[in-house]
This record gives structure tokens, C-alpha cells and sequence, in this order.
């Protein structure tokens, strides 16, 4: 499950603004215990690494929305932007037939990265990687299989499975740190260069079930059966996501998106235990070696979470397309950035309907911390005619001249 990236005005919006064109001994030295004394911290060093975003007004534009800063336009990029829908991507895998091989292969990486940026320029180019790439690193391994998907073959569900764990040999991941380097260089300050992670539920969901499921029912086991082996094993993915994170700024990376796929599989009381924690212990042990660098928070199905999910810390909350933008605003207040969510299957639409579809979406979300996106990734068999037409139309709009809003004290009233 790759993350990467993604004519005329209706009037008929529902929002504001109008828009024209323009616990034993092993737990302890695995990491687990609750200080972590017994996990070695990575700290962010510049030796042979590229410097992190900071706050210059030669920061791209992503960089800056996401700071919430003043923009002349919402940034616009997707998640999965990079894939099978283009026919450039395609032909490469026709010849590179092993997912395995595109996304751990750094030549092949970056040229799958800079497919979209080529093609359409859009304002974040993400690394394309899979949020699994670093399982093999912390003793881990999987394979991915055509029909089944991901696959790892000795599931965790027990004292003896966690055993296998080590802290990241983050040199098992030098392919990512060149590609992110080399992405850096070729796409300069015009666009962010993103990173991602997959969040301690999320990857835990894959080690204990063994791969994708559609029921969840191991791990939801797991949390009232054997509690202290999931803390355990969150514990450990946390430090070791933390180091990644890390590891992928030092890099290169402007901003790192952290997927917490599956999360929005849990009820709301239980992700706040089993899942909101350890995304805040990442955040904080990010923040404390690289603080400038803007985190992105995206949950599927988080319209019961937007609330919990501000309470992590991360600087940008991404809605998926089941939220109304204006409600999501308004649900999480101005002090914080969110991405999001036009429908992916507007892309299917024709372009008038995306059109007005990307201005609603624009409108209701404000001036100022908005970054334009899909609700989820770029749907297989999308056109690539409207994915082109989508960004066209992110660089048209221009908060100055064409945007107008209603304020009442400080706050952007949403007319309904």
C-alpha cells in the first residue's frame, strides 16, 4: 500500500467565499520499559545530510501552509500521486514487476517519484515507498504477494515473537535516504519534498494479523488478552518510527506525513488509548531533534477522531472525503492546518463538476493552513487528464485577488 501523492465557476457553494479563475529483563533491553532507557535515540546530526525546512521565506509553499503561514494559494498535491494510473508508471512496472524492486531500488524510486512531478508539477512531490519498507529493518520481514498483498510469514502475538525485534539499522534503509537526498536536489525549493510513516497501530495491525484483513480481529483481541505484549510491541514501533522520521528529515524531507491507516478501525475511546500515545510520543521525540519540520496526521475514516486527533500535536490534520470540509473547520478551529478532501472519484467526474468541487473545497476550508488534496489516494484507472486539470486548477486560485471571507473577531465565519 503505496502513500504517496494526488471548467467552469458554479456558484452554488455552500460556503463563504467565491472564487474565479486566475516488563521482564528482555523487555528492557528491547526498548520496551516506559523511559525507553533501553532504546538508543537517534539524534539529528548534519553529517553528510541535507539541511531541514526552515523558517525562510524560501520555504515552498506546502512548507509554509502547514506552518500555517500566509500563502497566495492553497498548495496542492495527492496521496498516491504517484502509480498506476499513469501510463509512464505502467510501462516501468511491466518491466520492473516486483513492487519490492520500485520502491527499494533508489534509481527506480526517484524516477516513480518524479513521474507526477514531470507531468503535472505539483507542490509536494512524496517519496515513493511503502509504510511497510521499514519492518525488515527492526526484524521484521514480508513479502508482498500478488493476489494477498503484504505477507509476514511469523505474525507477533506473544513474549517469544517480540524477541525478534531489534532498534532500526536505519543503513538497511540507505535507499531511502538517497532517494529523499536526490529528490531534494532535483526538485529544489519548488516544491516540498515529502516523507512518510506508517503510524504504531497501523504497522502493529500488519505484524499481528499477518497482513491486510478486513476484520482486525487479532489485534482487537490482543488489547483486553495480552495488553502488555501490543504495548510492548507499540512501544518499540514507536521508537523505531521515531528514528525513521528523523532519519527521513535529515534526508531531505521538508515534511512527513504520518498514516495512521487503520486507526479509524477502532472506536474513538480505544484509539485514544491504543493508538493517540504513541503518535504523540513520535511527535515529541520529533520535535525535540528536528522541530521546525511540519507533521502531517491522516487517519481513514476519521470523522469520529478530528478532535482527538488536534490533540496529538501534529501541525496538520488531513481530512478524508467523508468530512464536509466547513464542519471539519469548524470542528478543529483556525489554529491548526488540515489537508483535504476532495472526493477522489470527482476525478472521474467531468471537469466542471471537479472544478467546483476543488473551489467548495477551498472555500470552506479558509485563507490561511490549507493544503489541497484528495480525501484518500488517486483511484487505479483515474484519467490523468483530470489529475492534470485538478492541479491547473490549484494554480489558478489566488487568495488576494479572488478570495473574499466573512470574519467575525478573528475566526472565518462559514456561511451555510
Amino acid at each position: 500500500m503505496v502513500f504517496p501523492a494526488l471548467s467552469s465557476f458554479s456558484s452554488s457553494s455552500s460556503c463563504c467565499s467565491s472564487i474565479s479563475w486566475t516488563s521482564s529483563s528482555w523487555f528492557d533491553k528491547l526498548g520496551f520499559s516506559s523511559n525507553n532507557n533501553g532504546t538508543q535515540i537517534r539524534v539529528c546530526t548534519r553529517k553528510n545530510m541535507l539541511p531541514r525546512a526552515s523558517l525562510a521565506s524560501s520555504d515552498p509553499l506546502l512548507v509554509k501552509a502547514a506552518r500555517g503561514e500566509p500563502v497566495s494559494r492553497p498548495p496542492a498535491w495527492m496521496m498516491r500521486q504517484a502509480g498506476r494510473y499513469m501510463a509512464v508508471y505502467r510501462k516501468l512496472a511491466e518491466k520492473h514487476p516486483s513492487f519490492r524492486e520500485r520502491s527499494e531500488k533508489t534509481d527506480l524510486i526517484v524516477e516513480i517519484s518524479l513521474q507526477p512531478w514531470k507531468a503535472f508539477r505539483p507542490d509536494g512531490v512524496i517519496i515513493f515507498s511503502d509504510i511497510l519498507t521499514p519492518l525488515p529493518a527492526f526484524g521484521v520481514p514480508f513479502d508482498i504477494e500478488e493476489v494477498r498483498g503484504p505477507v509476514i510469514q511469523s505474525p507477533i502475538r506473544s513474549e517469544e515473537g517480540l524477541k525478534t525485534l531489534h532498534p532500526i539499522d536505519l543503513d538497511k534503509l540507505h535507499f531511502v535516504g538517497e532517494s529523499l537526498r536526490i529528490l531534494r536536489q532535483e526538485v529544489g525549493e519548488q516544491a516540498a519534498v515529502l516523507g512518510f510513516v506508517g503510524a504504531p497501530w497501523t504497522i502493529a495491525t500488519y505484524i499481528v494479523e499477518g497482513g491486510t484483513t478486513r476484520t482486525y480481529t487479532n489485534i482487537k483481541s490482543m488489547c483486553h488478552t495480552a495488553p502488555h505484549i501490543l504495548r510492548a510491541l507499540l512501544s518499540h514501533l514507536t521508537q523505531a518510527i521515531s528514528d525513521y522520521v528523523i532519519f527521513q528529515i535529515e534526508s531531505g524531507a521538508h515534511c512527513i506525513q504520518i498514516f495512521d491507516s487503520w486507526g479509524g478501525q477502532l472506536p474513538p475511546d480505544m484509539w485514544e488509548k491504543w493508538s493517540k500515545p504513541y503518535i504523540m510520543e513520535i511527535v515529541g521525540k520529533v520535535r525535540e531533534k528536528c522541530p521546525q519540520t511540519p507533521l502531517v496526521l491522516y487517519i481513514n475514516g476519521n470523522g469520529g477522531f478530528l478532535e482527538r486527533m488536534k490533540g496529538t500535536g501534529v501541525d496538520v490534520i488531513g481530512l478524508d472525503w467523508t468530512v464536509d470540509m466547513a464542519d471539519g473547520r469548524r470542528r478543529l478551529g483556525n489554529d491548526i492546518s488540515i489537508q483535504g478532501n476532495v472526493d477522489p472519484a470527482y476525478l472521474f467526474s467531468a471537469l466542471p463538476a471537479l472544478t467546483d468541487e476543488i473551489h467548495r473545497v477551498v472555500r470552506c476550508a479558509g485563507q490561511r493552513g490549507h493544503i489541497l488534496n484528495l480525501g484518500h489516494g488517486v483511484l487505479v484507472g483515474t484519467p490523468e487528464e483530470a489529475v492534470a486539470h485538478f492541479f491547473d486548477v490549484a494554480r489558478s486560485l489566488n487568495y488576494d485577488n479572488n478570495l473574499s471571507e466573512n470574519h467575525v473577531g478573528n475566526k472565518t465565519e462559514v456561511v451555510v
